[in-house]
């Protein structure tokens, strides 16, 4: 008999674990490959801005932040290599020149070409091509009379005097006179200085010479001619001793201490590969994980947010590369963590600030871990408070108290437990004008955090607490409207509000969500009033009137319909419009089903149900059973009984569980049972009636 072997999970089922232990059989908003191609870019993004600096060479320079305190191994003498390189700009005029003797020989060809071409001309009627030389009468009669003998003679003079003034330099800012007078004195041997043949020489090397150089820089020679200048000045030296501390972890690193570093192999100059992976590796996790506890916290989770999330990581990252130590941890970590908590949840914005904290750099400048631990600090209580601010003025509130919290933290830790202990870090001194102004700009920013998300939440779909308390404004003109021309589903929304509001309550779900979405649910009914039985006066029912039960449901359905047009008419947010469908899902429309197959027996189901979808949601789950248990509720007489209320309820439950209606909507058990007890605890509150007091008849 084989024994059967252990099959380890797949990833994609340990996916659905994961999510499952927190949503049970609630259905996973689905990503297009587009969005899932969007998120892994930013964050690629994230991981390379995270890492890049560990392949580059050198790995420190001037202006870096220490990772750790150096302790310089033995006494040295450093070469100050700011104050070398102030002494070598001042002699940057110092150059060393030599003769280039390819540009030598170049100008010797001129010459000789030139003087081939002078030896042809013979005849003294020749037209004067060497316009440059400009011949004298004179040079002219010399050229034609001379003999051969004379003119090699006059030749070898003119190439010995141009190899003699080449050897000793050509330089092109010569002047032409002074260029004149040096080829004259080199053809001193060919007669007087107004002799033809002098004169003719000398206008053949000037002419080729004028403007020409055959000198070259050499660098050697002229680096060592400005190192034997720098050493007759003496160069500034560092004096190290041993045991002396070189860098302090936390501070920026100065040139000094570079030079100092540098001596002692301190400072590598080749990439580190493996680090780099780990820390890419690390980023890149930090980010998947990110998107993971968001989808298992929300897993109707639309991939706007998490771009939205991923883009401040991205954004943080940049500023941190950017800034360098100047970057503090409480600016750049407060504000997207007061966005999150308010636009998706307090689980999000606590996993991106401890993202957001872990791929931090090693050191910052000054006590940077306290300061780091202060902003997670700050930043939990943000993320806590943020989302249970109902109203924006609260929000404020937290833009002037957290900051000026952290202020607090930063000068007990920075002066009482520093320096009362006299621990290694004591050396930074204590600046309360720094941190009062870094706290002035921490709640700037955390207001203009608040200016900005109203403009967020219609970009990305954000839903905040203050959004939802401006919505449930029933003085706004979608509410407003329904109480005026739909008066009895107004009175119809506002009972089923309470009854979903105390259901919602008793479990944990969003209270201000399933308020604000129980007063827009019923909006739809706006396009025809009459047609419903909560707006119907004096008995008249219009569907009587047709008596045509496929009409009949698809005005029902209308309701919906319509009731989504006008959401996306008044902008309402997503979630808030979710409520519209998903309160009816796909129930039946028993009555007009039971009259149509009064005169048709084979009536179809599908075309006396609602087109849904199903509730996705608890809240919107709750507001289906509260929508059906409303005018059960209502019927009840005053006689009846909490039993009496509690048997009604749980056979529309039961109904509605029994229709499938709420597999996808995360309600267990135990929930549906809390919501019956909490619908009957405020029918009790609905039948209550006053004492009848006698009336008394005044004489």
């Amino acid at each position: 008999m084989k024994k059967s072997v252990a099959k380890l999970p797949s990833l994609k089922k340990i996916w659905k674990i994961w999510l499952g232990s927190q949503s049970p059989r609630r259905p996973i908003l689905r990503w297009s490959s587009t969005d899932k191609l969007g998120l892994l870019m930013v964050c690629l993004l994230v991981a390379i801005f995270s890492s890049y600096k560990l392949l580059a060479v050198p790995d420190l320079k001037p202006g870096d932040i220490a990772s750790s305190n150096v302790i310089a191994p033995r006494d040295a003498k450093v070469i100050d290599t700011k104050a070398l390189k102030e002494k070598r700009k001042g002699l940057t005029g110092n150059f060393v020149q030599i003769i280039d003797q390819q540009q030598s020989n170049d100008l010797e060809k001129a010459i000789v070409k030139q003087i081939k071409q002078l030896r042809t001309y013979k005849d003294p009627r020749f037209d004067e091509s060497f316009s440059k030389i400009n011949l004298t009468y004179a040079e002219k009669e010399w050229l034609i009379n001379v003999s051969d003998i004379a003119w090699e003679k006059w030749k070898d003079e003119v190439k010995q005097a141009s190899k003699k003034m080449l050897s000793q330099g050509i330089i092109n800012t010569l002047a032409l006179d002074q260029l004149n007078e040096a080829a004259s004195l080199q053809l001193i041997d060919l007669g007087e200085e107004d002799s033809p043949s002098r004169s003719l020489g000398r206008k053949i090397l000037s002419s080729n010479f004028y403007q020409k150089s055959n000198l070259k820089v050499d660098s050697v020679r002229t680096n060592k001619l400005v190192e034997n200048l720098i050493s007759k000045e003496e160069i500034n030296k560092i004096l190290v001793k041993k045991g002396s501390i070189i860098t302090r972890k936390g501070q920026a690193i100065s040139t000094q201490e570079f030079d100092v570093l540098e001596h002692f192999n301190k400072v590598s100059r080749s990439p580190r590969p493996l680090k780099w992976l780990i820390t890419f590796t690390e980023s890149l996790g930090s980010c998947g994980l990110l998107l993971m506890i968001m989808r298992r916290e929300k897993p109707r989770l639309q991939a706007r947010h998490g771009l939205l999330s991923l883009a401040l990581l991205l954004v943080v990252q940049l500023t941190k590369d950017w800034l360098g130590p100047l970057a503090s941890p409480l600016q750049l970590i407060l504000p997207p963590t007061l966005l999150l908590s308010q636009g998706i949840g307090t689980v999000t914005s606590l996993t991106w600030m401890v993202v957001a904290s872990l791929i931090w750099p090693i050191s910052l400048s000054g006590l940077g871990e306290i300061r780091l631990i202060i902003a997670c600090i700050a930043g939990s209580f943000v993320a806590f408070l943020g989302r249970r601010m109902r109203s924006r003025a609260q929000v404020l509130q937290i833009a002037v108290f957290i900051p000026f919290g952290a202020l607090l933290g930063q000068w007990f830790i920075f002066n009482q437990v520093i320096n009362s202990e006299n621990i290694e870090l004591n050396n930074l001194s204590f600046n309360p004008n720094s941190l009062l102004n870094e706290t002035l700009i921490i709640s700037a920013m955390l207001m203009i955090t608040i200016l900005i998300i109203p403009i967020l939440e219609n970009t990305f779909g954000l839903l905040t607490r203050a959004r939802l308390m401006e919505l449930a404004d029933q003085e706004r003109p979608l509410l407003r409207r329904l109480s005026r021309e739909a008066p009895g589903t107004f009175e119809h929304t506002l009972t089923i509000l309470s009854l979903a509001e105390e259901g919602a309550r008793v479990i944990g779900a969003d209270i201000d969500l399933i308020r604000t979405g129980s007063l827009y649910h019923d909006v739809g009914k706006l396009h025809a009033p009459k047609w419903f039985i909560e707006n119907q006066q004096d008995g008249i029912n219009p569907h009587e009137e047709i008596k045509n039960p496929y009409k009949s449901a698809e005005i029902l359905q209308a309701h919906v319909d319509e009731g989504l047009k006008l959401a996306r008419r008044y902008r309402l947010p997503s979630p808030i419009a979710d409520f519209i469908p998903e309160h009816q899902g796909t129930l039946k429309m028993g009555y007009f089903l039971h009259k149509a197959r009064e005169n048709d027996p084979s009536a179809s189901e599908t075309s006396f149900r609602y087109k849904g979808p199903i509730p996705h949601s608890k809240e919107t789950g709750i507001l289906m059973l509260a929508d059906g248990c409303e005018a059960a509720l209502r019927s009840l007489d005053a006689s009846s009984s909490d039993s009496d209320a509690c048997k009604t309820v749980r056979k529309i439950f039961q109904s509605r569980q029994t229709d499938g209606q709420l597999k996808e909507s995360s309600l267990s058990r135990a929930e549906i049972e809390l919501i019956l007890r909490s619908f009957v605890s405020v029918w009790r509150r609905m039948r209550h009636r006053r004492l009848k007091y006698p009336s008394f008849n005044q004489s």
